[in-house]
């Protein structure tokens, strides 16, 4: 194939977006899941809820997965720089993701209650400590970390704990729980699905107030993240969209559509990462307080002959992932039913 006509930069920029949007949208719901786990009562709830996302939890982290592999061969030098100034964040995300795994696996194994309690905590807690450092990851990357001429963080772990990221983590975690306390509605029935109609509500209330603070928060400290749509008005749009799908999810549920309410939290999620992806472009990692040691889709990238075959790769592999994506939800589809084999 010949891409010499091609931004291939950009194109890869656009794809890591996707991948990431992927895994948001997905991982989202299971990490929102676990965060309103301990909220139920009683075993068989919560079986029930372990059981809407046991099919596919750990098919949704592969878009993680997917979107560093994709990272590390289109723009190594940001690889490098976030995962080794991120270091300590990224291990502990990663010991959060494994032992949430771990619970879900090990909690049905043992009957005894302070086993399954055991468990439905390290799976709770695992949930929200991922949510928040995410969002903590996304809050920095806005923001701007300290970087060197050589594009290397010279900050450390707790220069990352500042307010405006905190609050971008409180705000993913809310954003989380909110989407998965739809997707449990979608898959439940009975007591359980009521009790999770009314959860929704007060998690839409939650990160309405939360995405209200860090709007103004962004607007006031870092203004560089609505630059963008400031020069170009067509594109708030987009954030026109955003509220509206999030507006359009209380509406859903009263009507008792759950699957729409599910398609607009998809939406407006889609449209969040699509506005900071529009912000940040053609920056991938912003440098503070010296915005020229940044590193962008053209400092940061590899060789076009890398790009291009990596492209090809993407081309054939993307589909596969999306087919085999929609093949799981499609096979799992439909309320959630306990027997012997479930978890």
């Amino acid at each position: 194939m010949n891409f010499d006509s091609l931004d291939l930069n950009a194109i890869w920029f656009v794809l890591i977006g996707v991948l990431l949007t992927g895994y948001a949208m997905l991982d989202g719901f299971d990490l929102g899941v676990g965060a309103l786990h301990l909220f139920t009562k009683t075993d068989e709830e919560r079986r029930t809820m372990l059981n809407a996302i046991g099919p596919v939890w750990d098919g949704n982290e592969v878009w993680l997965v997917t979107g560093g592999g994709a990272l590390f061969a289109a723009f190594p030098a940001v690889y490098a720089s976030v995962f080794s100034g991120f270091y300590m964040a990224f291990v502990l995300l990663l010991f959060a993701l494994i032992f949430r795994g771990v619970a879900i696996e090990f909690r049905s194994k043992q009957p005894m209650l302070w086993w399954r309690r055991l468990w439905d905590y390290g799976f709770s807690i695992g949930s929200v400590v991922s949510s928040l450092l995410i969002g903590v990851a996304i809050g920095n990357i806005a923001w701007g970390i300290p970087l060197d001429e050589n594009g290397d963080f010279t900050g450390t772990f707790w220069s990352l704990l500042h307010p405006y990221a905190l609050m971008l983590g409180i705000t993913v975690v809310a954003l989380f729980a909110m989407h998965g306390a739809i997707y449990a509605a979608m898959k439940t029935e009975g007591p359980l699905h009521e009790k999770l109609r009314g959860w929704i509500n007060n998690c839409i209330i939650f990160f309405i107030i939360c995405y209200a603070i860090t709007t103004m928060a962004t607007l006031l400290y870092v203004p560089h993240m609505a630059a963008r749509i400031g020069a170009n008005p067509w594109l708030f749009s987009i954030a026109l969209v955003n509220m509206l799908a999030i507006a359009n999810i209380p509406r859903e549920i009263h009507y008792r559509r759950d699957g729409f309410a599910f398609i607009s939290s998809c939406v407006a999620m889609i449209a969040l990462m699509t506005l900071f992806g529009l912000e940040m472009f053609p920056n991938l990692v912003l440098s503070n307080p010296n915005p020229l040691n940044s590193l962008s889709i053209h400092n940061a990238a590899s060789s076009k002959k890398t790009l291009s075959i990596m492209l090809v790769i993407a081309v054939i592999g993307i589909p596969l992932v999306l087919a085999y994506t929609i093949s799981i939800y499609w096979i799992f589809r439909g309320k959630v039913k306990l027997d012997r084999s479930s978890y």
